[in-house]
């Protein structure tokens, strides 16, 4: 896959249902960074990890499966926040299984502490990863581990760090 730049690798980030109200709705819950102060900060920090990133946010579960497929050879990786589809979108699930596109799901919240039917993810099982409970940062550090899950499968084993 080309990307960027030569070395840049292009990742998606998905915002799910809701999201677009965040600010504003559950401050308590969600915390009071907007939807737009996220992407500014992870794009700010893509630009250091060498990673080109475009964000998209949909309330509409067939907006988000259409642009998992759209990504499909356009992008190295993913970076999911599914929101509520988390804990009922087998579309979603489908999707991401069938580009097999690296993907991290990302949750502001601490979903295991909190409503039982929120602490099952169709997701998970084709995800990379899960980072969930440290609000707008859970991005920030989805974005690093999913860098660094490509950036591993790009090396020989012989020039990974141990």
């Amino acid at each position: 896959m080309s990307s960027a730049s030569p070395g840049w690798l292009k990742a998606l980030v998905l915002h799910g249902p809701n999201l677009n109200l965040l600010g504003q709705r559950e401050p308590n819950v969600y915390g009071s960074v907007t939807l737009d102060e996220i992407d500014r900060l992870i794009d700010r920090e893509a630009r250091t990890l060498q990673v080109k990133v475009s964000c998209f946010q949909s309330n509409s579960e067939g907006g988000l499966v259409d642009a998992i497929q759209q990504a499909w050879g356009q992008y190295d990786g993913l970076l999911i926040n599914p929101a509520a589809y988390t804990h009922t979108s087998v579309a979603l699930r489908d999707a991401i299984a069938a580009v097999k596109i690296p993907t991290v799901e990302v949750h502001l919240s601490n979903i295991h502490q909190r409503e039982a039917f929120r602490h099952h993810s169709y997701i998970a099982p084709v995800a990379v990863g899960q980072i969930s409970g440290f609000g707008y940062y859970s991005y920030i550090l989805g974005l690093h581990a999913l860098t660094r899950h490509l950036r591993d499968r790009q090396s020989p084993k012989s020039e990974r760090p141990e």
